[in-house]
């Protein structure tokens, strides 16, 4: 009876989280957008970038301490920290969930990401995003021009080569632009490979649903690849890499799973660096 009970105020406890977690969320975004609204035009671009990533990071950090309060998520992010100090690079994860690119910028205060169209014009990222000079994925050559250029300011570039949330295990195919931008702007790439337990907020996953809890995530860096002079070649070998590294940490991590289906049972099995 008691045990019974102890579960029913625990599933309450998770999804109290959960749902409170998502709101505070979008709370502290909305309530930086009118505030980089404002500040975009007024501004010179240097110092509204610089402010716009700083502020977005510490909301990121401050979301994801938040969560981590609750002993219900843990967020172990601190081997991105190396990267701090580090001259201009492209930062490429895996994608797992919506959550992979919060914990990366959560820990970097320089760092441009690239964004689908769509999420610079939605009004909890939008503004911040424009303040920010995130950069939208197309058209494709504006956006390897821009991510160029952005280079000359020292910041790293997050990108994430598959596109979308993983869908195929171990690795969706990877999109080209990466390599790209890589071998115009002659940049290092550094791999990134985010580890969880949990399918919460995976490709087709419900945005309210309750996942088993508690969740864990893990982020660790992989290869640092060097500016590639072949794009295409490049890409295949990424890819390669990615999925070695992604069937090989599932020993390591064994809960890793992808859903069978969207929106079905996760199987707990190899699903690592996601």
């Amino acid at each position: 009876m008691m045990r019974a009970a102890f579960r029913v105020l625990l599933d309450g406890y998770d999804r109290l989280v959960l749902y409170l977690g998502l709101a505070w969320l979008g709370v502290l975004c909305l309530a930086w957008t009118p505030i980089a609204i404002v500040m975009y035009p007024l501004l010179p671009e240097r110092r509204g970038r610089a402010l716009g990533r700083y502020v977005i990071m510490a909301v990121f950090r401050f979301y994801l301490a938040s969560l981590s309060l609750s002993r219900r998520c843990s967020f172990d992010l601190k081997a991105l920290d190396v990267l701090r100090g580090e001259s201009s690079l492209i930062i490429a994860p895996n994608h797992p969930c919506m959550l992979d690119a919060v914990m990366v910028i959560s820990r970097l205060p320089n760092v441009a990401c690239v964004l689908k169209a769509d999420l610079m014009n939605n009004i909890f990222l939008g503004a911040g995003g424009r303040l920010a000079r995130y950069i939208r994925n197309e058209p494709v050559r504006r956006m390897v021009s821009l991510a160029t250029q952005d280079f000359a300011c020292g910041s790293h570039l997050l990108f994430f080569p598959e596109g979308t949330r993983t869908t195929s295990h171990p690795v969706n195919p990877l999109k080209g632009s990466l390599g790209l931008i890589a071998h115009h702007a002659q940049m290092p790439v550094q791999t990134v490979l985010i580890e969880t337990d949990s399918a919460y907020l995976s490709k087709g996953w419900p945005l309210f649903r309750k996942p088993p809890m508690p969740m864990h995530f893990r982020v660790r860096l992989g290869k640092r690849f060097d500016p590639p002079q072949h794009a295409r070649r490049f890409m295949a070998e990424l890819e390669h890499y990615f999925a070695h590294e992604l069937v090989q940490g599932s020993a390591v991590y064994p809960a890793n799973s992808l859903p069978k289906e969207a929106g079905g049972t996760p199987e707990l099995i190899s699903r690592s660096p996601r």
